[in-house]
């Protein structure tokens, strides 16, 4: 069995030495133009050349946990694409959503810029019924975050493309229930993956349908949002404000109004990051399942593109 690594901008010999202690009986190799036929492939934003001269792949494992960027290129007529289940990512997910939340519904920024500023004062609190917390996109990160909120008493709304019930959330599906989801949302979260469908999907028109003194929470893809509407709708009012930790350039360029707007709270893409020896772990273990012919989790629709 033979196993070759490409991934954009990752140090590999971390990555080898795992998966070879791993996969104690593969061939496991950094890819170069020209290599040998591989069987399966860890990748991440790989060159359409690799794809081309890979032409006999089984599997490509995806180590980040979108898939966009991998299904925008011409793959091996074979191969299917695995992404990661979990691997970790969930739980800092949850961490990431929830402290956004939280410093947004408690208004921390406020208070740590009074203090700044030498002025002890309190502001009137909050109630949580008037803050509801609309997830779109309810997979295992969506889903993740979704639970965590609810444990802090959000009522928690959440929107997917096919119908999905969790127990304490009230879910919305499809085209006939977007509207009614975000008409009860005050602060909307994005966790969709990015497909033609969904990009540029927070936009103004969806904005202007959330509750008055909306806030928006970014982690999935910058795509998803245009970047000209939120800027828009927090200019006029009808948006407090946002977190974004993902962006349609990145690093996001030094030019950006972004960086001058102080209702945006920005992240350098750091809401859920690839924990290596947890991926490994995963993916050698869907490496070996494949090899003896069985079926494994994670496997991307290519029609839907996730």
């Amino acid at each position: 069995m033979k196993v070759t690594f490409c991934c954009t901008g990752t140090k590999p010999e971390p990555w080898l030495d795992g998966l070879r202690s791993a996969l104690p009986g593969a061939e496991v190799s950094v890819w170069e133009p020209g290599a040998p036929q591989a069987d399966y492939a860890v990748v991440w934003a790989p060159p359409q050349q690799f794809m081309d001269e890979q032409s006999k792949l089984k599997a490509l494992f995806n180590i980040g946990a979108g898939v966009d960027g991998l299904m925008k290129l011409r793959l091996p007529p074979n191969a299917k694409v695995v992404r990661l289940d979990d691997a970790g990512m969930s739980v800092q997910m949850a961490e990431y959503v929830t402290q956004a939340v939280i410093r947004h519904f408690r208004e921390l920024d406020g208070y740590e810029s009074d203090m700044r500023q030498g002025q002890w004062k309190f502001r009137k609190p909050h109630m949580r019924a008037d803050f509801p917390v609309g997830i779109m996109g309810l997979g295992v990160l969506g889903e993740r975050v979704a639970k965590a909120l609810s444990v802090f008493e959000f009522p928690v709304r959440g929107w997917s493309r096919s119908p999905k019930q969790i127990d304490g959330i009230h879910t919305f599906s499809g085209n006939e229930g977007f509207n009614d989801f975000l008409h009860g949302t005050r602060i909307l979260v994005n966790l969709l993956p990015l497909t033609p469908e969904t990009e540029n999907i927070i936009n103004r028109s969806t904005l202007q349908q959330l509750l008055p003194g909306a806030y928006v929470i970014n982690v999935a893809r910058g795509a998803h949002l245009v970047d000209e509407d939120l800027i828009a709708m927090i200019e006029q009012g009808h948006v407090a404000g946002a977190t974004l930790d993902v962006f349609r350039t990145e690093p996001l360029p030094a030019d950006h109004p972004f960086w001058k707007i102080p209702q945006i709270t920005l992240t350098p893409h750091t809401s859920a990051r690839t924990l290596r020896d947890e991926s490994i772990a995963q993916i050698a273990g869907k490496v070996a399942a494949m090899s003896r012919g069985e079926a494994v989790k994670g496997m991307v629709d290519p029609q839907r593109g996730y």
